[in-house]
């Protein structure tokens, strides 16, 4: 069974930094390797968007346009973690976070939309106080 874990939300001025974890369990070293890991966030009142994605296999990486310079998708693979940092946080980065997973064998990530991502971790709040 997969297992998806997030950590590090919390509150913030505008243009700070946080970062965020995700710790994968319950899939083996082929499954997880052949598979992509994307950040998602969803506002309240809007729906939930991608923001950025790795290939857990070679660690090709895709941002949305909103986050691009600003947000960074780390992974560790031996520690099973992904971690999105992000920095020059803005009012508009406020929403609740979500690691999802993509089995994926041909390394596509994309789109990056709720639809195509199977496993979804609980989520964690982030908040940005301008």
């Amino acid at each position: 069974q997969v297992q998806l874990v997030e950590s590090g939300g919390g509150s913030v001025q505008a243009g700070g930094s946080l970062r965020l974890s995700c710790v994968a369990s319950g899939l083996t070293y082929t499954a997880y390797h052949n598979s992509c890991m994307g950040w998602f966030r969803q506002a309240p009142g809007k729906e939930r968007e991608g923001v950025a994605s790795t290939y857990l296999y070679d660690g090709n990486r895709y941002y949305a346009d909103s986050v691009k310079d600003r947000f960074t998708i780390l992974q560790d693979n031996p520690k099973r973690t992904v971690v999105l940092q992000m920095n020059n946080l803005k009012s508009e980065d406020t929403a609740i976070y979500y690691c999802a997973l993509r089995r994926s064998s041909d390394g596509h990530c994309t789109p990056l939309e709720p639809a195509y991502y199977g496993d979804w971790g609980q989520g964690t709040q982030v908040t940005v106080s301008s």
